[in-house]
């Protein structure tokens, strides 16, 4: 089985790629993982901002419809959508200058990875960072 982020590369965005996470998919609905895992985001000191084609305000944060939109800038694109359409996702975070991408579980685009970190930005793939959190004993 490939791994697409090891514990360093996670331990990293986790603590040091920044505080903004732009969370890809985050709707207002708690019975979705994004808003779960959102919410443990913000609970290791993680601003989120939701991006929803509802733009939708959740956790308190106005959301927006698309990366581009967001007019502050943002450190970690966290992407929960099908991996059909991650490719661009990571696209867009690799123009907007966010400095690391997170696809989910079951978000897999192998050449969407590769062009990332070739852009020299840090990637995972395939894992949730509420899982990681815990398991790395970050909170």
């Amino acid at each position: 089985m490939t791994t697409y982020g090891d514990d360093t590369t996670m331990r990293q965005i986790l603590t040091v790629s920044g505080d903004i996470w732009a969370v890809v998919g985050l709707s207002d609905n708690p019975e979705r993982a994004a808003y779960r895992v959102a919410e443990k985001l913000r609970r290791i000191g993680k601003r989120i901002v939701p991006v929803h084609p509802r733009a939708e305000t959740v956790h308190g944060e106005r959301g927006y419809a698309s990366l581009g939109e967001i007019p502050f800038p943002v450190d970690v694109v966290d992407v929960f959508v099908n991996s059909a359409l991650a490719g661009s996702i990571a696209d867009e975070a690799v123009a907007i200058g966010a400095k690391a991408v997170w696809f989910q579980l079951d978000v897999v685009d192998e050449a969407a990875y590769d062009r990332t970190r070739e852009a020299g930005l840090l990637m995972v793939m395939d894992r949730s960072p509420g899982r990681e959190i815990s398991r790395l004993g970050l909170g």
